[in-house]
């Protein structure tokens, strides 16, 4: 199966688009993808503990359990430039949760057998 790297862009601004950037990493993850989930911007917020359970939105299953998923059979990466604006550091974010770089999204977006999305 290929590997899929989704970036998620939106948080509490644009809900239903940072829900679906969660949905469907979680949704690949079940289907045996390889997946990445890049947190930019605003959805960099959901990197700390306890910051995905405040999330609501009506009809979308819960963020927090989505970036469990993702947690549990994937990969989850903090944008470095998007983490420093937001004074988020590596010894802050869920454990499991990494902060990289561009360098790091350019090499997995463009392996081999690799689709990126972007939400």
């Amino acid at each position: 199966m290929s590997s899929l790297v989704v970036k998620a862009t939106a948080g509490v601004d644009a809900p239903e688009r940072c829900s679906q950037a969660f949905t469907v990493a979680a949704v690949a993850v079940a289907a045996g993808a390889s997946v990445s989930l890049w947190l930019t911007g605003e959805s960099s917020w959901f990197a700390i503990p306890g910051r995905a359970e405040l999330f609501e939105l009506p009809e979308a299953a819960p963020l927090a359990e989505l970036l469990a998923a993702v947690l549990a059979g994937g990969r989850v990466t903090v944008c470095t430039q998007c983490a420093a604006r937001r004074s988020i550091t590596a010894d802050q974010v869920i454990p499991g949760i990494r902060i990289a770089g561009a360098q790091a999204f350019v090499q997995e977006a463009l392996a081999d057998d690799t689709q990126a999305l972007v939400y």
